[in-house]
C-alpha cells in the first residue's frame, strides 16, 4: 500500500516502553491495610515552645488570692507566751508601784498614772489593728458573697452584696455618682449578675483608673530610681518602700484601711501569690517575655535593669489590685503587664510603633 507520494506504508509493530521509576506501579502503589496501636495527641497552643512569642500571651497574670487562715501550733505558742509575758509584766508593775509608794506616795501615784495611760493606749493600739483587720476581712468575704450572688438568678444576694459594698465604699467621693445611679435603678434589674456588673461599673470603675494611676506611678518612681541608683542596697531599700507604700494606698483606696498588722498581712499574701506563681524571677527572661528579644537587646545594662524593676512592681501592684478590690473582674478588665510597658519605656516601644505605621 503506497501513500499519493508513491511512498511505501509502515506496517504496525508493538514496542515495550521502559517503566518510570519516578512513578511507582500499580502494584507497588497498593498498601495492605494495617492498625496502629499509638495513642495520638494535640499539643495546646499555649503549650507549644516552637510558637512564635506573639501568638502566646505571656503577660496574663494569675488571680492573686488571699492565703487561708489554718491552726498551727506556732500561733498557739505565740498566744501562750504572749500570756505569760503580759503575766510576767503584770507582776512587775505591780512590784514596782508598791516599792514607790513605800518610798513616797507621788511616786507611787505618778507610776500609777503611768500606767493607766500606757495600759489605755496599747488598748487603742489593739482596737485599731483589729478593726483593720476585720475591714480586709469584709472586704474578702464580700468578694467570696459576690462570686456567689453573681452564680444566681435571684436579686436579692446581688442586693445584700450592692448594700454592703456602698457601706464600704461609702467614704470614697468618687463613687457617689455611681450609688446614685445604683439608688435609681434599683428595682430596674432584676437579675442578679446583671447587678453585680452594674454595680462593678459604677462604683469601681472610677476606683480602678485611680488603681492604675498608682500602679504607673510606682513603677516609673522605681524605675528611675533604679536606673540612676549607684547602689544595689539604695534600689533594694527604696522598692521595699515604694511596694509598702503602694500596697497601703491600694487598700487605703478600696476601703480596707489597714493597720500595721493588717498590712503585714497583705504583703505576706503579696509575696507568697508572687512565689508561687514564679513572678519574682527577675532577669533577662522577664524583659524578653513582655518587651520582645530585639527591644531587650537593645537596653542598655542600667536602663534594662530599671524597667525590670518597674515591670516587677507593676506586678506587685497588680496582686494588691486583686487582694483588696472588694469584687472580681467580671465586666470590667483586669490591668496587666502589657498595659504599663509602652509608658515605662515610651520611646524605645513608641518608636518601634511609629516604624511598623
Amino acid at each position: 500500500m503506497k501513500d499519493e507520494n508513491n511512498t511505501p506504508g509502515r506496517r504496525p509493530a508493538a514496542f515495550t516502553l521502559e517503566s518510570d521509576t519516578s512513578e511507582p506501579s500499580t502494584v507497588e502503589a497498593r498498601r495492605v491495610p494495617r492498625s496502629f496501636d499509638a495513642d495520638f495527641s494535640l499539643t495546646p497552643d499555649e503549650e507549644d515552645p516552637f510558637l512564635a512569642p506573639e501568638e502566646v500571651d505571656a503577660t496574663a497574670l494569675p488571680v492573686a488570692a488571699p492565703r487561708k487562715r489554718r491552726f498551727s501550733f506556732a500561733k498557739l505558742a505565740m498566744g501562750a507566751l504572749g500570756v505569760l509575758f503580759s503575766l510576767a509584766f503584770g507582776l512587775w508593775a505591780d512590784q514596782l508601784i508598791r516599792d514607790l509608794f513605800s518610798r513616797s506616795d507621788w511616786l507611787g501615784y505618778t507610776a500609777s498614772v503611768a500606767l493607766i495611760i500606757a495600759v489605755f493606749a496599747v488598748l487603742a493600739l489593739v482596737a485599731r489593728e483589729a478593726l483593720g483587720i476585720m475591714r480586709l476581712n469584709a472586704v474578702q468575704s464580700l468578694k467570696a458573697d459576690a462570686e456567689a450572688a453573681a452564680l444566681e438568678k435571684k436579686p436579692s444576694a446581688a442586693r445584700a452584696v450592692i448594700t454592703r459594698l456602698n457601706a464600704v465604699l461609702s467614704h470614697r467621693a468618687e463613687t457617689a455618682k455611681g450609688r446614685a445611679a445604683l439608688k435609681e435603678t434599683e428595682n430596674d434589674v432584676i437579675d442578679g449578675p446583671h447587678l453585680i456588673e452594674l454595680a462593678e461599673r459604677e462604683l469601681l470603675n472610677p476606683l480602678d483608673r485611680q488603681a492604675r494611676a498608682l500602679i504607673l506611678n510606682s513603677s516609673q518612681r522605681v524605675s528611675v530610681v533604679t536606673a540612676v541608683s549607684p547602689r544595689a542596697v539604695v534600689d533594694l531599700a527604696y522598692v521595699l518602700f515604694e511596694v509598702t507604700r503602694l500596697v497601703r494606698t491600694m487598700a487605703e483606696l478600696y476601703g480596707g484601711r489597714p493597720g500595721t498588722l493588717g498590712m503585714l498581712r497583705l504583703l505576706r499574701d503579696v509575696i507568697a501569690h508572687l512565689a508561687v506563681t514564679g513572678s519574682i524571677a527577675v532577669g533577662d527572661g522577664l524583659a524578653q517575655q513582655v518587651l520582645g528579644h530585639g527591644l531587650a537587646s537593645r537596653l542598655s545594662a542600667r536602663l534594662g535593669e530599671g524597667v525590670i524593676n518597674g515591670l516587677m512592681t507593676a506586678r506587685i501592684g497588680i496582686a494588691a489590685m486583686d487582694l483588696c478590690r472588694p469584687l472580681p473582674f467580671r465586666a470590667l478588665k483586669r490591668p496587666g503587664i502589657g498595659d504599663f510597658v509602652s509608658d515605662l519605656t515610651p520611646d524605645l516601644t513608641g518608636g518601634k510603633a511609629a516604624e511598623k505605621a
